[in-house]
């Protein structure tokens, strides 16, 4: 079983800020120009919109994973509420928006050392850091999830700190003439600029994914996804004010917080804010790592993956095999891609299988035999019927043939995996269940 197999060494705080460092990777320090540019000081209201619709869906996810105490966070609540294949396509989704947000965060990590070494990110040297970047956190996740955890919580103290006194300085150099609410965004811009903001937020589901390494995880999971979602959303809101507030051309810069900061900190502020960008990504990119190699441990697990990807190491109690194939995986996809190939793929995905989630809420709720919830969300089922509403409006704004097409494509490689490992698994079902 997969308790016996890993470690409970994830507290309730280490999950909170395993969460932390998921939402807070690369987006909040490029996304307040974007957004402004598409609607001006009306960012601030989708910033507020965006919390809400991603509130809404917490909420689904905060209820469904106290019902369990596994690995495996959406894949698992999908192939319990739908059937095995329905959660080995959400599972194998998000096992690719993992890996491929790597490669994108990676290369982002990679630009933005630039700052401090010109054409960081060209050639052989490019090469070399992605190599130690992988290679690093490689032997830090093989080493003991405690140890993963240990590295969550210096990250996270290392990215909040910059982030904090960018708003704590920067609030008291604001120049209310800046904000100007004169002319209303058009439907399509505002509702663009939300499904920007939800590449900002998202992440959260990482944390649910490690159910089998977290100290009472139908509790903790809870109270670790509202806790991190308060203090992003305000943490976020606050940044957006201070970037509107001290930057007149917010909407032209293309390292918005650096260049606020340079206004109100000086030169230093600037290389500061850009050391809290660098461990920002720095630490997003292990707890993504970590989420990613336990999806391959849970699939494997139920038998729907080879049965070596369940394979623990005998002293650290980690699910080596799926380390090291992430690894390579990922190795590979950051040298031969850019930051943008993915983003727009990896936030519809992501959208998808919230969905999944949210629909579970009221299966679960409607069925007798399901898990107990440890924690029952006050109009749960109208939260799940709001999110499911919000997504397919969000996912309106979707380019069929540049972003559909490709993950349409990802879900039939998915279903010949599935069914092609069905039928040459000699497995007894007593394991893979």
């Amino acid at each position: 079983m997969t308790e016996e197999k890993l470690v409970r060494g994830i507290s309730r705080w280490d999950l909170t800020a395993i969460i932390i460092n998921t939402i807070i990777g690369a987006g909040i320090f490029g996304l307040p120009a974007k957004v402004h540019a598409l609607i001006g000081t009306w960012s601030l209201i989708a910033f507020f919109a965006c919390a809400l619709i991603v509130g809404f869906i917490v909420v689904c996810y905060a209820e469904v994973s106290s019902r369990f105490s596994a690995t495996g966070g959406p894949y698992l609540y999908a192939r319990e509420a739908f059937g095995p294949i329905v959660g080995f396509e959400v599972g194998w989704l998000y096992w690719i928006v993992r890996v491929t947000t790597f490669a994108a965060n990676c290369n982002l990590l990679i630009t933005y050392f630039g700052f401090f070494v010109a054409e960081a990110d060209k050639g052989a040297f490019r090469v070399a850091m992605i190599s130690v970047i992988v290679l690093g956190i490689f032997a830090v996740n093989l080493a003991g999830v405690k140890q993963s955890a240990i590295m969550t919580n210096i990250f996270t103290a290392g990215k909040l700190i910059p982030l904090f006194v960018f708003v704590a300085v920067g609030i008291f150099f604001i120049n209310p003439a800046n904000f100007t609410f004169d002319a209303v965004p058009e439907y399509g811009a505002f509702s663009s600029a939300v499904l920007l903001l939800i590449y900002a937020f998202v992440g959260f589901e990482v944390g649910v994914v490690m159910g089998g390494e977290t100290k009472d995880p139908q509790r903790s999971t809870p109270f670790a996804l509202f806790v991190a979602l308060g203090i992003v959303a305000t943490l976020y809101i606050l940044i957006q004010v201070v970037s509107i507030g001290t930057l007149p051309g917010l909407a032209q810069s293309e390292r918005p917080l650096a260049d606020a900061g340079a206004l109100f900190l000086g030169t230093f502020g600037a290389a500061f804010i850009t050391v809290g960008a660098l461990i920002s990504i720095l630490g997003n990119l292990n707890v993504g790592f970590l989420g990613s190699t336990r999806l391959l441990f849970a699939m494997s697990e139920k038998g729907e993956l080879p049965a070596g990807l369940s394979r623990t190491h005998e002293r650290f109690k980690t699910p080596w095999v799926s380390i090291l194939l992430t690894s390579v995986v990922i190795f590979f996809l950051t040298i031969y891609s850019t930051f943008l190939t993915a983003l727009a793929i990896a936030t519809i995905t992501r959208l998808l299988v919230y969905a999944t989630t949210c629909l579970a809420l009221p299966v679960f709720r409607r069925r007798g035999d399901a898990p107990e919830a440890k924690f029952s969300a006050p109009l749960g089922v109208l939260a799940a019927v709001l999110s499911l509403g919000l997504i397919a409006w969000l996912l309106t704004r979707v380019d069929f043939n540049r972003e559909a097409v490709p993950i349409i494509v990802a879900a039939g490689i998915g279903l010949v995996i599935y069914f092609i490992h069905k039928a040459f698994d000699r497995r007894p079902k007593a394991d893979a269940s």
